[in-house]
């Protein structure tokens, strides 16, 4: 078994899912007593959000490059960022490291393609649906991505930021983002992603329509399998 680093705590309410998923599927394929091999570097999130509010990518960009350094010093041969919004500085964290890098959108376009889905609606912090980042590389795998219209866009980062990664699931916000998912329905949206990993903490596959894409899952379970195959 491969160890994995996990560069986390952004939100910990998400990261601490990536840990359960990982020892849940590890000890589901190798039985008994087993578990993950993990190392774990877990960020106080309000440093990492002042950088994003502060648009300061460059220097966010090297913290997290610098401690997927220091994962690997701890013997870490597979690095996962467990957040889609800091994916924005993927690229500077893949070139600073010698062993594999998981991205997180890959993860989740690998599993969309192969449902057989090509227009997808993407929904997340208003980086993750606005900038390029995230976006181009799903589009780039062959997605045709769709993310809310204002004043949805708005409440879907909104809810993230005040209640979600505060640990805060309400019933009123979850109605909400049902509505605002129904409308990219209507729109020709054939699955639903989950670009922001506490947005699953919120909005579960039974309470949507259409195929509902889980990111947290689907990145935890990709690190899974280099970590085994």
């Amino acid at each position: 078994m491969k160890r994995i680093g996990l560069l986390g705590g952004m939100s910990w309410e998400s990261s601490i899912e990536y840990e359960r998923i990982i020892n849940t599927e590890v000890r589901r394929r190798l039985g008994g007593t087993h578990s993950g091999d993990l190392v774990v570097r877990s960020y106080d999130f309000a440093e990492i959000e002042r950088l994003q509010e502060a648009g300061s990518w460059d220097e966010a960009g090297r913290l997290l490059a610098a401690d997927a350094r220091n994962l690997e010093a701890a013997g870490a041969e597979i690095i996962v960022l467990c957040t889609n919004t800091m994916h924005r500085v993927a690229e500077t964290i893949e070139s600073a490291i010698a062993g594999r890098f998981i991205h997180l959108a890959d993860a989740t376009a690998e599993a969309v393609t192969a449902a057989g889905i090509g227009r997808v609606a993407l929904l997340g912090t208003r980086y993750t649906m606005e900038e390029a980042f995230y976006r181009d590389r799903l589009s780039a795998a062959g997605l045709d991505v769709r993310v809310p219209d204002e004043p949805d866009r708005t409440m879907v980062h909104d809810v993230i930021f005040e209640e979600l990664v505060q640990g805060l699931v309400r019933e009123e916000s979850r109605a909400r983002y049902l509505a605002a998912i129904d409308r990219l329905i209507a729109d020709g949206a054939e699955g639903v992603i989950a670009g922001c990993t506490e947005i699953e903490l919120l909005v579960r596959p039974e309470h949507v329509a259409v195929p509902y894409f889980p990111t947290t899952a689907l990145h935890a379970l990709a690190a899974v399998e280099a970590a085994l195959g």
